[in-house]
């Protein structure tokens, strides 16, 4: 199978181009009718010599999938089926909201964290996603030049895919790419570290780190990770950089019923947040099959948030979608796909 172009920073570009003997100029235009014109064929790469367009068709395609399936909830998210290059499946949720229209993406098929509370965990991990299979999630749905967000909080985590992840944030925020501000880019979490102090230091995109319990051993007990990739080491990374300008960094909180909803909870959240300038997002529980978690009543969520936001830290309580059609946070799996 010929390599994809799709998914190729400038720099692999021009290492390309200077393999085959081209005008340096040649990765731009590559790069300009990839990301900018998004052609789906070399062939329509009408400024590029007709030589070089032959080099480039006997070697490469420009690759692009398009998605498998696609499943509509009731609230307007749109769930869409990728096959990947190594022969599984991905998801991605399109959620649009008022003048907002987000794409939850993927980097891995499946998982290796083995969170208690995540469908994707439950189906083990395949393969990681190359930049390319990023990318195609963003520009292979029909509402692809719609899209005002994207966030990284689909299935996998990210940081363990950290150069494929980064080269299509690169792809997304360069001017020579879709040329979006790093602003409306999202990446979510769980803490691997050393890949987290990369990931801040090399990006200048949001951060949504994955907290759902303040005390190591109850984190542990949820988030198998935790005995890797301490708490402590995570917090204190991100309190190493500064976070008071546009980039922002929230910490997720799924809350479950008398597990982490508690005022002891409250207190050691505050604690370890140290004056840490952040955004707190309380998250619905989204119920799987055969699990013993259950959800924190909403009035109680309320109190939690109050709680939280009188003591200083910005906490909001976000809006579930698309849990009709499994496509909520927590829920992505395509397990009966493989």
């Amino acid at each position: 199978m010929k390599e994809w172009l799709l998914g190729k920073t400038l720099a692999d570009l021009t290492d390309l181009t200077a393999e085959y003997g081209m005008p340096k100029f040649t990765a731009k235009q590559i790069a300009k009718w990839i990301y900018g014109k998004r052609v789906s064929d070399i062939s329509e790469m009408s400024d590029i010599s007709a030589k070089n367009r032959a080099i480039l068709e006997a070697n490469y395609i420009v690759g692009r999938i398009p998605h498998a399936d696609v499943q509509e909830s009731s609230d307007g998210t749109k769930k869409y089926l990728f096959p990947t290059l190594g022969g599984n499946f991905i998801e991605s949720a399109y959620i649009p909201d008022k003048e907002r229209a987000t794409l939850c993406v993927s980097s891995q098929a499946g998982c290796k964290m083995g969170c208690k509370f995540c469908m994707t965990a439950r189906q083990g991990f395949q393969h990681n996603l190359t930049s390319g299979e990023i990318i195609n999630q963003i520009i292979s749905i029909p509402e692809s030049q719609k899209l005002t967000n994207i966030v990284y909080m689909g299935m996998g985590e990210p940081l363990d895919n950290l150069e494929e992840v980064i080269k299509s944030i690169e792809i997304l925020t360069s001017e020579w790419g879709f040329g979006w501000s790093p602003t409306r880019i999202t990446l979510s979490t769980i803490g691997i570290l050393p890949a987290l102090d990369e990931f801040i230091r090399r990006t200048k995109v949001h951060l949504a780190v994955s907290l759902h319990n303040p005390f190591a051993d109850e984190r542990m007990d949820i988030m198998p990770l935790q005995r890797i990739h301490a708490l402590n080491n995570i917090i204190s990374t991100i309190k190493r950089y500064d976070f008071t300008g546009q980039r922002r960094v929230s910490f997720e909180y799924i809350m479950f019923r008398g597990i982490n909803d508690t005022p002891r909870h409250q207190r050691e959240i505050t604690k370890i947040m140290g004056g840490l300038k952040c955004r707190f997002n309380l998250i619905r529980f989204h119920s799987i099959p055969d699990s013993d978690l259950e959800g924190t009543p909403y009035d109680d969520m309320i109190k939690f948030r109050d709680g939280l936001s009188a003591k200083g830290i910005t906490t909001t309580i976000r809006a579930s979608r698309g849990e009709d059609i499994f496509a909520a946070c927590g829920m992505l799996s395509t397990a009966k796909n493989r």
